[in-house]
């Protein structure tokens, strides 16, 4: 028997099969080929066809299927994985009435601004543990406010998760931790934030209805199994957005864990109980195994200028691959002979109050310096940079035991998981995992059983440890070095 689970990403859809029974991956796969389509129709907009993840998901679906030579009948449970902070809506008739308006997209940046000043930091951080900020709520007024005409028409609005699981379902329903992604739960009360809705003259009654995780939250539909080719009457037992999804495909699911992310932009996200919600520079949401008596919060923070860093210096140093990058760098002591790097080049950081400072080459001494030393500086910026980011959620309470992180990318690098195992102090665990395996293995946690859940992942996923190194000393130095030409740049912009 057979789990199966999607991504939902921006760039593609991702669909892994796991066995019911030990959760190990059968096959993992994408569509399409290349990326889809981000529509940017004004600066700062990005929309995406929901309907086109929709079929990428039936054809990604059948192909899995057949590629790993199972019968489709075996597959006993769906779970889902999404890009997160998206707004969907749709018509009485199921019918998206416009393109997603996806996590990226910063058209409502003032409107969030303009509601957390008025309504008040107080009540934000006490009720929200967040500003509204750019996020699903303050999406759908700049749609009030911006297309009245196709407002009128919203019948629900819904997360991209939530709309893959109506396209499978029939059912339009969304979850705690999808509301509170988009500012629309209130922690306090401990139900829907219907007095933002308010504020924002938005109906309540747009709000679909609230399912919870790991239980049933409807069954795949006739016109579903003949698009996607699951049998009909599987249940849909799982969602989250794809930051907390890849937290739980890490294990990490209790106070004190954390999730590291190191693609094009880098990502802590660490689960606490408890949360001031007064840092406008970390995000808190629901987390997957949240419940009222046990409430389990992850505090995310966001770093953009992370991967794309070193992608940038690939594709603009001739022929040289990451392995080669990687090597020239190793000849390089700690500190990169003085040459830093400030890694943020791509777009407003949260973590500086949403500044927007740019990349920095800086100290090189054209005698001395080359291509070798910009390579290692460029790791170090990065992991500088989540050093920075992890004293932001030490900053907001975050309790910090153990780092886990996916085997992709940036950790792939030893400069830069060294770099930050010995500055933070502590082991940075390395698991390979996908966020489409996790949601699939998600299914099989019906039975409430975490610590369970836990060791297979253990069993099945662990690659190596990083520990912290013994001499830190010049680790240190060259932070120090990094964090003041940082502040100098803050401090004039």
């Amino acid at each position: 028997m057979y789990y199966i689970g999607y991504d939902i990403g921006s760039s593609s859809v991702k669909v892994a099969l796991v066995e019911a029974a030990t959760g190990k991956k059968v096959i993992v796969l994408n569509e399409p080929q290349n990326e889809m389509e981000i529509l940017s129709l004004q600066p700062d907009w990005a929309e995406q066809d929901p309907e086109m993840w929709w079929q990428y998901i039936c054809t990604a679906t059948k192909r899995a299927i057949k590629e790993a030579n199972i019968e489709a009948s075996k597959i006993q449970g769906i779970g889902i994985s999404y890009q997160m902070h998206g707004l969907v809506i749709v018509d009485k008739n199921g019918n998206s009435l416009r393109n997603a308006i996806i996590w990226c997209d910063s058209r409502a940046v003032e409107i969030g601004n303009k509601a957390y000043a008025e309504i008040g930091q107080e009540k934000c951080s006490e009720h929200l543990l967040n500003s509204p900020g750019n996020f699903t709520a303050s999406k759908l007024k700049w749609v009030k406010e911006n297309e009245p005409e196709i407002y009128n028409q919203v019948y629900k609005y819904m997360l991209p998760g939530d709309y893959i699981a109506y396209k499978l379902t029939g059912d339009i329903t969304t979850t705690k931790n999808g509301l509170s992604e988009g500012m629309l739960w209130d922690y306090k009360e401990n139900k829907v934030a219907n007095w933002l809705l308010d504020y924002y003259g938005i109906d309540q009654s747009l709000t679909p209805n609230i399912v919870e995780n790991f239980t049933n939250q409807g069954v795949l539909s006739e016109k579903a199994s003949k698009e996607s080719g699951l049998p009909v009457g599987v249940p849909v037992v799982y969602r989250a957005g794809d930051q907390p999804n890849n937290a739980l495909a890490l294990n990490v699911l209790n106070a004190g864990e954390v999730a590291a992310t190191g693609g094009t932009s880098g990502v802590f996200y660490a689960v606490s109980e408890i949360s001031s919600g007064k840092s406008t520079r970390v995000n808190n949401f629901v987390h997957v195994n949240y419940e009222e008596k046990t409430p389990r919060i992850g505090k995310l923070l966001n770093i953009n200028g992370a991967g794309i860093q070193y992608r940038w210096l690939k594709n603009n140093m001739g022929n040289e691959t990451y392995e080669s990058m990687n090597q020239k760098a190793s000849e390089i002591e700690v500190g990169s002979d003085g040459v830093v790097v400030i890694p943020f080049g791509n777009g407003a950081e949260r973590m500086f109050n949403n500044k927007n400072i740019g990349t920095h080459f800086l100290n090189l001494n054209l005698n001395i310096h080359n291509n070798a030393h910009l390579f290692r500086a460029s790791l170090e910026g990065i992991a500088f940079s989540f050093v920075y980011g992890m004293e932001c959620l030490k900053d907001d309470n975050a309790k910090i035991n153990v780092i886990r992180a996916g085997n992709d990318n940036l950790f792939r690098s030893e400069i830069f998981s060294n770099t930050v195992a010995t500055l933070i102090g502590h082991e940075i665990e390395i698991y390979n995992t996908t966020g489409a395996v996790g949601a699939a293995r998600a299914v099989g946690l019906t039975d409430g059983d975490f610590e369970k859940f836990g060791s297979g992942i253990t069993t099945n996923d662990h690659v190596m440890t990083f520990l912290p190194l013994k001499n830190a000393a010049p680790y240190e130095k060259a932070y120090q070095k990094w964090k003041q030409e940082l502040e100098l740049i803050l401090t004039n912009k």
